[in-house]
């Protein structure tokens, strides 16, 4: 079995810049992915545009290039299969991580995937970027798991002339509402603080404020979910329950990473952040040649790391993995 010197988990920015930094330090490296390129992004609007600039998203010193002044998903996706290519970066999709094992001569890591026989990995050193988008932060209401309901919002033409109702109060509900509301849907948002959140990028807070002040979209704040059924939201406010007709339901109640594979390696998870602890210079954790990097550093924090600023993490933990290689 072949010892690579670095197994990255996760192929969204951050892991692709890393196997980029593996690739220019010579290193040997695999990549495996459980779900698609950038599988995140699948998740994001398909009209999306991004709050950031496209030079702000490069990886590797490859050039993002585009006509806009905020690039659209469609262009990042494009952006990174052709970084993907220009690196002929080594790739595994459709392959989950079950187990990484740490020993004196560096990692064993098991895979499974459901179209090919699963596989027993060796590597020196493992860098986990798994993200955090995928793990939306259920908040267990009865009626989550119903087919109307998600935690991602796509497209809002599937929802002309419907009822929306919308749960959150920050970036990405406000987002959804307009999109929803522009696309002919009746939008209402429950929120459990007081008002809309102060994050709300600054050219989306005055639109959607203005639109519930004039009553185009309405808003039911201090409120909380009580229920979902088939056909209604059940929400309350200091006692009183409401039911509000609901055709579609938007759980915009933000994301996780997952630390299940990282607590069965032996890293400390912060009961705080729930996220892993690790060394804030050098990204490694409690666990030896055991690296973090991405939005699922931060834990429940996620949104404080970007692909602007994780895109940055995988240069300096390759850096920290060729000079703990040749100290060897």
């Amino acid at each position: 079995m072949e010892t690579r010197d670095v197994l990255i988990v996760g192929a969204g920015p951050a892991g692709l810049a890393a196997a980029i930094a593996a690739t220019k330090a010579n290193l040997s490296y695999h990549v495996v992915e459980k779900g698609a390129l950038v599988n995140s992004l699948l998740h994001y609007p398909t009209e999306m545009v991004f709050f950031t600039t496209p030079e702000l998203m490069e990886i590797g010193g490859l050039p993002f290039t585009s006509p806009n002044d905020k690039p659209s998903r469609m262009e990042a996706l494009r952006y990174y299969r052709r970084a993907t290519d220009t690196y002929k970066l080594d790739i595994a999709f459709d392959e989950t991580v079950r187990s990484i094992t740490s020993g004196a001569g560096g990692f064993v890591v098991h895979t499974e995937s459901p179209r090919r026989p699963g596989r027993v990995l060796a590597a020196r050193a493992v860098v986990m970027a798994t993200g955090a988008y995928d793990f939306p932060n259920l908040i267990g209401v009865p009626g989550e798991d119903l087919p109307h309901v998600s935690h991602y919002f796509s497209s809002p033409h599937p929802f002309y002339r419907k009822r929306v109702v919308i749960v959150g109060g920050k970036n990405s509900a406000a987002e959804a509402a307009l999109e929803l509301y522009r696309a002919g849907s009746k939008v209402t948002i429950v929120h459990r603080q007081s008002a809309l959140g102060d994050s709300i990028k600054y050219w989306v807070k005055p639109d959607i404020e203005n639109r519930i002040k004039e009553g185009s979209i309405a808003a039911r704040f201090g409120t909380t979910l009580v229920r979902i059924t088939a056909g209604t939201v059940v929400v309350e406010k200091q006692g009183v329950v409401e039911e509000l007709p609901a055709d579609g339901v938007f759980l915009m109640t933000g994301y996780i990473s997952d630390n299940k594979l990282l607590r069965v390696a032996g890293v400390e998870i912060d009961p705080g952040t729930c996220g892993p602890r690790h060394d804030p210079e050098t990204f490694e954790t409690n666990v030896p040649g055991l690296y973090v990097i991405g939005a699922m550093v931060a834990g429940k924090a996620s949104g404080r790391i970007f692909i602007e600023n994780g895109r940055f993490h995988g240069d300096l933990v390759i850096r920290e993995i060729a000079k703990s290689l040749a100290s060897r």
